[in-house]
């Protein structure tokens, strides 16, 4: 399997700063500031990426076990809102609210919610926001 790369680039204080942040694929590079993650600045923001890898995922995810189950599905729409808040002093990203619909011929009501559930701990990202080993290679200039 593949090993994907993003990298971010901060110059500056915490408010008065900015960064890029870029996919390893070259599909997406793009501004992100204080504003645009805490308040409603131009640009985009961590949560939004992983709003976006989550949404992804999960359709993919939910089209392989719907597929597995005897149901291929026509279509799967997902949005993913990643909430973040302050708690304990710090931004803590708390919920990730799913909210999915999928066109899927010949499946009942109980087997498709049985399936997006099963798929909401199996997808991989899901797996990884549920907590994953990170390591760390941290170097100074």
């Amino acid at each position: 399997m593949a090993t994907r790369n993003g990298s971010a680039v901060w110059e500056g204080t915490l408010k008065g700063g900015k960064g890029t942040l870029k996919l390893g694929s070259g599909a997406y590079e793009g501004a992100y500031s204080f504003a645009s993650r805490f308040e409603e600045g131009t640009g985009t923001n961590p949560e939004e990426l992983i709003g976006a890898a989550e949404a992804a995922c999960y359709s993919m995810a939910l089209s392989s076990n719907l597929e597995k189950a005897g149901h291929p599905a026509k279509r799967i729409s997902t949005t993913a809102k990643v909430k973040l808040e302050m708690l304990d002093g710090g931004p803590k990203i708390t919920t990730i609210d799913l909210d999915v619909e999928a066109e899927v011929p010949g499946i009942d009501e109980a087997k498709f919610r049985e399936q997006a559930e099963k798929t909401k701990t199996t997808c991989p990202v899901s797996v990884v926001l549920a907590g994953a080993k990170i390591n760390l290679n941290a170097k100074l200039r």
